[in-house]
């Protein structure tokens, strides 16, 4: 039997839109409403029972705290349309769900958006724990008030979260690893590059390195590791000359990883000429990132898939509240190795 999904899809609307059609509600315009009741026909199409009872029972609040994005920092629109999309599915059935975002590198905010999300009242509640220390103040209340929480992208052990949707870190460094050693052959002499302002607290970044020493470790393979740490990724001069610095200095350098989504900022700086003398490697697909894949100044993207994160996240607090069904502990990713040969735009 065809879903109001598949409806949706073939008339090329949201879910909401044919579930307004289906229940006579205001909000359609008659040429897509006569579309959406042609296909419904056509496809003969059948209110099914359990989701117009799921439709009509207690109402939840979910609440996310997820990080903010802009022009500069695109990485978490990704999840959010993922959180988005399955936010309209889920509403049919009586979820509702509210979003709060935090400035990724201010933890202050982190806790100021938990004050606030706790006002909404949620029934449970979808954050990434992006900082450590406050996140164990946040889940202390949530533990307190018998709040079900569920972990985003970032994962920290200790806590009572009912499950944990997004990328193994750990292993994702591993990968990084076995692509640095096998594309620089010789010498596993790299760079490191990360920012100032998210080394401290954030997770993710520190389980991928461990993930590419522990690689080289397995391997027995000595490594040449140099560090450097961007005072700033709003100044491109500024990134340029600490770069260049680091490259004058260490000329047997072959490679260069930037364990976090900034990676088209350190490419920004450097000249094309520098770029085809190194294997540069990031994480994840953002628009900036491909523009410079696409061209070849990228070597490798690791992928994450963060919009399925985002939706499976929303489906599965859901299931949880609706039908008490438990989730599997942790929800893992696929991880994607990206080039400029395998992308498609």
């Amino acid at each position: 039997m065809i879903t109001i999904k598949e409806i949706a899809e073939l008339a090329q609307v949201s879910t909401g839109t044919v579930d307004r059609v289906i229940h006579n509600r205001s909000g359609v315009s008659e040429k897509t409403a006569k579309r959406i009741r042609l296909l419904l026909d056509q496809h003969k199409f059948k209110l099914n029972d359990v989701a117009s009872k799921l439709a009509n029972r207690k109402k939840y609040t979910l609440a996310t705290l997820l990080p903010a994005f802009d022009n500069q920092n695109s990485f978490w629109k990704s999840p959010y349309l993922g959180v988005l999309k399955a936010k309209e599915e889920v509403g049919f059935y009586g979820v509702q769900t509210l979003s709060f975002a935090f400035n990724q590198f201010d933890a202050s905010t982190y806790l100021a958006q938990f004050d606030l999300m706790m006002k909404s009242k949620p029934d449970a509640v979808v954050l990434v724990p992006t900082f450590k220390a406050e996140t164990k103040i946040i889940v202390a209340a949530l533990d307190k008030e018998e709040i079900p929480y569920l972990f985003l992208n970032t994962d920290i052990e200790g806590c009572k979260n009912l499950s944990y949707v997004g990328q193994d870190a750990y292993r994702s460094g591993k990968l990084v690893g076995k692509l640095l050693h096998v594309s620089m052959s010789i010498s596993a002499e790299f760079l490191v590059v990360n920012y100032r302002e998210n080394i401290d607290n954030y997770r993710a970044i520190s389980d991928r390195m461990e993930g590419v020493a522990s690689y080289f470790e397995d391997k027995n393979i000595a490594i040449d590791v140099h560090n450097l740490t961007l005072n700033t990724l709003d100044n491109l001069k500024t990134i340029r000359d600490q770069l260049r610095g680091c490259l004058d200095k260490n000329p047997t350098i072959k490679g260069l990883y930037v364990p976090s989504s900034q990676v088209s900022k350190v490419v920004a700086a450097l000249s094309k000429d520098c770029l085809k003398e190194l294997v540069v490697i990031g994480h994840d697909t953002t628009d900036e990132n491909l523009k410079f894949l696409k061209k070849d100044l990228i070597t490798y993207l690791i992928s994450q898939k963060s919009f399925e994160q985002g939706y499976d996240a929303i489906q599965c607090m859901s299931d949880y509240l609706l039908q008490n069904k438990q989730p599997e502990q942790r929800i893992l990713s696929p991880l994607e190795i990206v080039t400029a040969e395998n992308y498609y735009s």
